[in-house]
């Protein structure tokens, strides 16, 4: 059967004539907090359940062991999957559409209330509005106006709503694929509406403790300053994001390699030479880039860093001790992602009335995980044009609710296409 534009009609139809009711959907799942740190997200996938069942989508959940969510620095995590299958012979594609619950806490800075999904001039409010909560009802009401054609479709759809996105998708994605608990052919992860990701960047992230002596401020060259050596090593990395401009990336979207620190902490008080500085790095790899290569890389320039430091007299020479926190591979497009582009390219130029571009992000994601057991997949979803106009891990984080309007309709075109 081939898709007709009576059925893509249809589908638009039933979307608009749901839409308030996907709305309230959405504003229920953004009152529900999923801080990440401290990653307790257990009772959001049991709301997401509750609010699911009576659709008559009956969600499993796969809680992760708590000693295995504790070792790895969050407190509680439990996965869904929503398998809805239209065929009783395996005939068909399985499409996974994949949304993380977990975010950042939601800081400073907020003139609407972070977990109160506020409506104000069309827009949502909240976290998580548009990273990636409002790709939960997207695809979940683009799957209910699937099935409300009652027509005949081969393969399926899962639903995997899953929390650790933001640590990097080992216990989320990762964890129900190397448990064995899905193996689609497809899969859709949240994103944004007006351009079809096919590859991101990778990431890596470490955790630099610098070890010093500490000392009375009166006498200070009896110690040895681990602040200064810090700043020292600091200068060695941030000497490095100049050389990496001169790397850049084929993919369309994505520009060159970058580093950055995003945390520091040390000392004990004011009148106390700091004995230890403990900071955390961010390297932004793009695709081209070997891992391997980039961690070997960056030690060895904090190695020399702390060679070239020099201490007092009377101190200590200085110590570092490095630790890996995450390696996130690159996503790179596999060849079988082609369907999934021209269903979202065609439709979105449809729906939205230009062109959908298939780009690279500076981002990463959980889709790697899938990619890297041989799963195509894209990046698609309910969103504006760059993470900049959503404010997602900033102040007042919002989604136009007309993009989540028309990406809702993106997907379910895209869903029948791909299983009519």
């Amino acid at each position: 059967m081939t898709a007709t534009t009576e059925q893509y009609a249809q589908l638009d139809a039933w979307i608009d004539a749901h839409f308030d009711e996907q709305v309230k959907f959405l504003q229920a799942l953004v009152q529900v907090p999923t801080d990440t740190p401290p990653g307790n997200n257990a009772p959001h996938a049991e709301r997401t359940a509750e609010l699911l069942a009576p659709m008559g989508f009956v969600a499993e959940k796969h809680a992760v062991p708590t000693a295995d969510v504790k070792a790895y620095g969050l407190e509680s995590i439990t996965n869904l999957i929503v398998r809805r299958r239209y065929s009783e012979n395996g005939e068909g594609k399985t499409i996974a559409l994949n949304a993380h619950g977990d975010v950042v806490p939601p800081g400073e800075g907020w003139t609407h209330d972070p977990y109160g999904g506020e409506v104000k001039d069309g827009a949502m409010y909240g976290r998580a509005t548009a990273v990636s909560k409002s790709d939960f009802s997207t695809f979940t009401f683009a799957t209910r106006a699937l099935e409300s054609l009652n027509a005949p479709l081969k393969g399926g759809v899962e639903l995997h709503f899953t929390y650790d996105e933001e640590f990097g998708g080992e216990m989320g994605p990762g964890w129900l694929l190397a448990q064995g608990l899905t193996k689609p052919d497809l899969m859709i992860a949240a994103g944004f509406s007006y351009e079809v990701v096919t590859a991101h960047n990778g990431c890596l992230q470490m955790e630099v403790t610098v070890q010093g002596e500490m000392a009375h401020a009166a006498i200070p060259d009896s110690g040895t300053d681990a602040l200064q050596g810090a700043v020292h090593i600091l200068n060695a990395l941030h000497a490095l994001n100049a050389e990496y401009k001169k790397t850049t990336s084929s993919v369309k979207g994505i520009t060159h390699p970058y580093l950055n620190v995003g945390q520091i902490s040390g000392g004990t008080n004011t009148n106390v030479v700091p004995g230890k500085v403990v900071f955390k790095l961010d390297r932004r790899m793009i695709p081209e880039e070997n891992p391997a290569e980039v961690e070997a890389s960056i030690r060895q320039t904090i190695e020399g860093a702390v060679q070239s430091f020099n201490p007092p007299r009377g101190g200590k020479q200085l110590k570092v001790d490095i630790k890996r926190l995450l390696l996130a591979n690159a996503m790179k497009p596999l060849d079988g992602n082609k369907p999934l582009v021209d269903a979202i390219q065609k439709h979105g130029q449809t729906v939205f009335g230009q062109a959908i571009p298939a780009v690279g992000t500076p981002l990463y994601t959980d889709v790697r995980l899938y990619v890297e057991r041989g799963i195509p997949g894209v990046i698609y979803g309910a969103g504006p044009r760059t993470v900049l106009e959503s404010h997602a891990k900033r102040a007042d984080e919002r989604v136009q609710l007309e993009d989540v309007r028309r990406a809702t309709k993106v997907v379910a075109r895209t869903l029948l296409d791909l299983l009519a």
